[in-house]
């Protein structure tokens, strides 16, 4: 049996609320990077650096896709904001472009 919805069942009266804004993590993926990190850090008696040292020599396979995974995150450029710069120079022979 399915319910007409009307004005009194419906929530929010129809009218979807402004939700999260945009850029703002969702509270339980940060947790759960939270918790991440934290088991990291109790992983090995000198901290997470020495774990994951640990962890490219004894398991390499899997350390170096967790590098696949982590490196492009934090591969930034050298302009102001971060961005990448490309020149393009185009060169003028005879009077032509390269054809």
């Amino acid at each position: 049996m399915t319910v007409k919805k009307t004005g009194e069942n419906m929530i929010g009266k129809g009218k979807a609320g402004p939700g999260r804004p945009k850029g703002l993590p969702n509270k339980a993926t940060t947790a759960i990077k939270d918790m991440i990190i934290s088991a990291l850090d109790q992983a090995h008696p000198e901290g997470g650096a020495a774990y994951l040292v640990q962890q490219s020599k004894d398991n390499p396979t899997a350390f170096m896709g967790l590098v696949g995974k982590v490196l492009p995150m934090q591969v930034t450029g050298s302009g102001e904001g971060g961005e990448h710069i490309h020149e393009v120079v185009w060169r003028v022979a005879n009077g032509r472009t390269g054809d």
